[in-house]
């Protein structure tokens, strides 16, 4: 008499474990780049404010980079400035909302990306909330403008602000690329072209 095949769990067992190994790698790598992120932007601006207050904008490479100190009370590059409460909510909504799907990464990429757009969003944040004049009203320190001292050619911004336009510039090629946030890729939505009848079976 036979004797029945045990089913295969510990294959099935292996790849959930790996599964979850690979989630908590991405979780971590998440994290890691949005903490160094988060710590290089309050030290470049600890010392843009001890070096700068009070000083003329510092030229750099023939006066292609310029350093200066502007309190923003705007968004990203002195956009929407005059709602600064509205915007410290939107930056609390944007590190929720990475938080909550982060359980969900499945692509190194989207790792890399949503942890430039997280560092980014809480290095901001912490302007808003701890610097003057108060509690979400706080005004964001930017230190770097591009080819003019006064953010005439390109607005003012800071470390958070690059990481955050070059995580969304992540995303956006990764949304081109198909690649999705679980690993997936994105189902190829172009029609389909109906060739000539060719008289074979349906499984072809």
């Amino acid at each position: 008499m036979s004797v029945p095949a045990a089913p295969d769990t510990p294959a099935a067992g292996g790849a959930d474990v790996g599964a979850t190994r690979g989630l908590h790698r991405r979780v971590w790598l998440l994290a890691l780049i949005a903490v160094a992120v988060l710590v290089a932007d309050v030290v470049t601006k600890v010392l843009g404010v001890a070096l700068l207050e009070g000083r003329e904008p510092v030229a750099l490479l023939g006066g292609a980079v310029y350093l200066v100190l502007v309190r923003n009370p705007g968004a990203a590059f002195s956009l929407a400035t005059g709602y600064t409460w509205v915007l410290t909510l939107i930056a609390i909504a944007v590190v929720v909302v990475i938080v909550r799907v982060a359980r969900r990464l499945g692509s190194t990429g989207w790792a890399v990306a949503l942890g430039l757009v997280l560092g980014g969003a809480l290095g901001n944040l912490a302007d808003r909330v701890f610097r003057a004049p108060g509690p979400l009203q706080g005004h964001v320190v930017d230190t770097v403008s591009l080819f003019a001292p006064d953010g005439s050619v390109w607005p003012v911004f800071n470390l958070a602000d690059a990481s955050i336009v070059c995580g969304g510039v992540l995303l956006v090629l990764l949304a081109v690329l198909g690649k999705e946030l679980d690993g997936s890729r994105a189902p190829d939505r172009r029609p389909a072209v109906d060739g000539p009848a060719t008289g074979g079976s349906a499984g072809d």
